[in-house]
């Protein structure tokens, strides 16, 4: 009897990583992130991310706007004024750039797109910006780690020496940093008005990136075009394969996820399937522009979603454990996983 059980836990032990990875996207209800006691609300399409802004040891909302007239796009810090495993926000402040609001011209269904990098090797937090007309604006921090505060911003680029021109993806540039040939170094994926996935792969360095050529994220052979386009993307291995992964949003407002097929250094797709909460497809009212950041909202070790949209507001969806999953938490075999991938 005793061997029997012991061989049946080491069953489960083999077979378990897999299923604890795929619960990365095991998303449940929809729930409005508030502050102050209401729903939080930015003054036009949202764009939301959450880092630790301050260095206090707990995630804040860093929100990209328009001002609802989409003329003038702008960046919202909300401090976390809770705790790591149950955030809570109040009011807010706008990023500073040479001493005022850092401001860009908006048009449209986009104001700023704003994602935190460290940049240039300073152990400062900067700040890259896609804006509404395709460009993607670079803001170094010229403050703290703990109280960031950037230059007037410059435009990045691409092209050999001499013959750099600013990087434009046509309209409504939604930038990512991620290491898209997994050589060490950041590069660039940004979407765009034309749901393409515009890659810029860096021939710098890490902390000196430069970008030579435009390509595009492939599916079948053909540019990558995310259905309904506005492509917003999110680029980690999501399904636990050790490859990456693009998780799109798009014009209609759904949540669209590419397995690569290819490889960690080369991605590659083919086809999509469509992002669920509660089991039903995420698919947001009307044609919101749905704009994905992926997090650990409450510090649980399951991935959370957050999206921004065309209301202002701040969609959270939570991961939850498969039922499979609470059984193991419940043998305490998940915990000395994760400390295994630790």
């Amino acid at each position: 009897m005793k061997r029997f059980v012991f061989v049946g836990v080491i069953l489960v032990f083999a077979i378990i990583p897999n299923a604890a990875l795929a619960s990365l996207l095991n998303l449940g209800s929809e729930q409005i992130v508030q502050a102050g006691g209401a729903d939080l609300v930015v003054n036009g399409h949202s764009v939301p991310s959450y880092v630790d802004w301050n260095n206090d040891g707990k995630g804040d909302l860093v929100i990209g706007e328009d001002d609802g007239g989409s003329r003038e796009g702008k960046v919202r810090v909300y401090l976390n004024v809770g705790t790591a495993s149950n955030p809570q926000f109040s009011d807010f402040f706008y990023a500073q750039s040479d001493g005022s609001d850092l401001t860009l011209f908006a048009s449209g269904c986009l104001g700023a797109f704003p994602r935190t990098v460290y940049w240039d090797g300073d152990d400062r937090k900067d700040l890259i910006v896609g804006e509404t007309y395709g460009t993607v604006m670079l803001y170094l921090n010229v403050g703290t780690d703990d109280n960031p505060t950037f230059d007037g911003g410059t435009a990045l680029q691409v092209g050999p020496s001499g013959s750099e021109v600013d990087i434009d993806v046509g309209y409504r540039a939604t930038p990512i940093v991620v290491d898209w040939d997994s050589d060490g170094s950041k590069d660039l994926a940004v979407g765009g008005l034309d749901g393409k996935m515009h890659i810029f792969v860096n021939e710098g360095t890490d902390t000196a990136p430069d970008f030579l050529v435009e390509t595009f994220a492939q599916e079948d052979g053909s540019d990558l075009v995310v259905p309904s386009e506005r492509s917003s993307a999110v680029i980690e291995d999501l399904d636990g394969d050790g490859k990456k992964d693009l998780l799109a949003g798009n014009t209609d407002g759904e949540l669209l996820f590419y397995s690569n097929v290819g490889t960690d250094e080369a991605p590659l797709f083919s086809g999509y399937t469509l992002i669920e909460s509660d089991g039903i497809a995420i698919d947001l009212l009307g044609t919101p522009r749905s704009r994905p950041f992926l997090c650990d909202w409450s510090g649980d070790g399951y991935s959370d979603i957050l999206i921004g949209a065309d209301d202002g507001k701040v969609h959270l969806f939570q991961g939850v454990p498969e039922p499979a999953t609470i059984s193991l938490l419940g043998l305490g075999v998940l915990a000395l996983l994760r400390r295994k991938r630790a």
